[in-house]
């Protein structure tokens, strides 16, 4: 999910001022891709004429200069030349701006104002609503391998029972319990879901994230995998799990952390794979990017040239012994086809301000990360062959991030091999990557849709839970 950066840049550069007042503080919210920012233009008059700063408190960000700024027959120009910002608008005599923020390329509607902007509410209308028709509880547990103690909600259907469990598994990325992403609460709403169906729901954030201890940054899947684990030893000391009904729901990579756990501990007696994968990291990073891209209209030449250049890094770091060694060979690499690049098309250039070498290190580190290199290097189907209790694997028909096809049928695959026989996989109609009911699959569409989990998902996995237990 990419959601336009607003790039900090500190220069300043100030154009001469024509015509009326058009200073003080100007406020807007840019809307893009389902997410609300708010912005604020700060415009004051100078020896010289005008110079401008911009803020986006949503992003904690505060006077990033404008590199340039003008006011002309109504218009207000300014420019961020570094981070590719533009707007430009019209002021009218209601003293609102109309006009469009531009970046990278990218025009989005953005009217500006002297009154202050507030986001505007977004239905969610699966979001239940407290009081809740159950118990919820806020807890910690320990992980003792890694030493560092993380926070969740658990949620029973009374008080008083006892009750199979689910831990949920969140994707990638740094998530809270909820799954909170794009203005949806997935997480929120499923184990509300299956709470109030009679199993018990523990949820809880990601290591370093929300209210839990431990460093994100640095960890892997696997690392998270231990986290999970410390949840399951949880669960076993409490009065009111039945020890043995507690399964694993993990979303996306979490559908990569849930075997993992199964593999390796007997008190997991069932899991969930929601848009987990069954082939190697690097291939669904390539498959992914070309079905997004596609989607989003990118030419198949160009693909095809962003499938060179990502297959060669990949690969890179495939062959890799040595985090330094890979950060020179990455670096080498991405340098040498930028150059390359600039030299065939004169008509492509760097962002205003900006060096090949500050261009590649933003690539490069993001793929000498340890958890990028675990997760390029990492094929589920090794640990898939080990799991031995029931599976249920799910995927959206319309997945553009873990495509159905070509991974059910390789978690099918693999589980059989390893002579587990207790495997269901199921494509649901219509759905993306979040399990929603979309009309593309593409990413794009995940925050303008106000559904935040299909029924038709929640029951699928209500259903294939309640047959284990008959």
């Amino acid at each position: 999910m990419r959601i336009i950066a607003i790039v900090l840049w500190s220069c300043l550069v100030t154009l001469p001022v024509f015509g009326q007042d058009i200073t003080g503080s100007w406020n807007g919210l840019l809307k893009v891709q389902g997410m609300q920012l708010r912005l604020v233009f700060n415009i004051s008059k100078t020896d010289t004429g005008l110079s401008a700063t911009m803020d986006s408190p949503d992003q904690g960000a505060k006077g990033i200069p404008a590199t340039s700024v003008s006011f002309e027959n109504a218009t207000l120009k300014v420019g961020i030349a570094s981070a590719k910002i533009e707007y430009e608008g019209v002021l009218g005599q209601d003293n609102i701006i109309v006009g469009n923020f531009m970046q990278a390329g990218q025009s989005f509607p953005l009217n500006l104002s002297k009154e202050i902007v507030e986001k505007e509410t977004i239905s969610r209308p699966q979001e239940p609503v407290k009081p809740y028709p159950y118990y919820e509880e806020d807890i910690t547990f320990m992980n003792e391998k890694a030493g560092n103690t993380l926070a969740g909600t658990l949620t029973l259907p009374k008080k008083d029972g006892v009750y199979p469990a689910v831990i949920l598994i969140t994707g990638s990325g740094p998530q809270n319990r909820d799954e909170e992403l794009l203005g949806h609460k997935p997480f929120l709403v499923l184990s509300d879901y299956l709470t109030r169906n009679g199993i018990a729901v523990l949820r809880f954030d990601d290591r370093g994230i929300g209210a839990s201890a431990g460093d994100f940054k640095t960890a892997t899947s696997a690392d998270f995998a231990t986290d999970v684990e410390a949840g399951v030893a949880y669960l076993l000391t409490r009065k009111e799990i039945d020890k043995k009904k507690i399964g694993l729901i993990g979303h996306s990579e979490g559908g990569i952390i849930a075997p993992m756990v199964a593999a390796r501990t007997k008190a997991v007696s069932f899991i969930v794979l929601m848009a987990g994968t069954g082939i190697s990291g690097d291939q669904l990073l390539l498959l992914q990017s070309t079905l997004i891209g596609r989607a989003a209209g990118v030419s198949e030449e160009d693909l095809l040239k962003t499938q060179t250049i990502n297959k060669g890094a990949y690969d890179l770091v495939l062959k890799s012994k040595s985090t330094e060694e890979l950060n020179k060979e990455l670096t080498a690499y991405m340098t040498a086809y930028i150059e390359q690049v600039l030299k065939d098309d004169p008509a492509q250039s760097l962002p205003e301000g900006t060096t090949i070498e500050e261009v590649v290190k933003v690539q490069v580190d993001g793929l000498i990360s340890p958890w990028m290199q675990y997760f390029i290097k990492y094929n589920p189907a090794l640990i898939l062959e080990k799991v031995k209790c029931p599976v249920l694997a799910i995927n959206g028909e319309k997945d553009l991030q873990v495509p159905p096809g070509i991974n059910l049928e390789a978690i099918k695959t693999a589980l059989t091999k390893g002579g587990n026989k207790k495997v269901t996989t199921v494509e649901l109609p219509g759905l993306n990557h979040l399990f929603q009911e979309c009309m593309t699959g593409s990413p794009d569409e995940y925050a303008t849709i106000e559904q935040t989990i299909s029924p038709v998902a929640l029951t699928t996995m209500l259903e294939w839970m309640q047959m284990l237990w008959r």
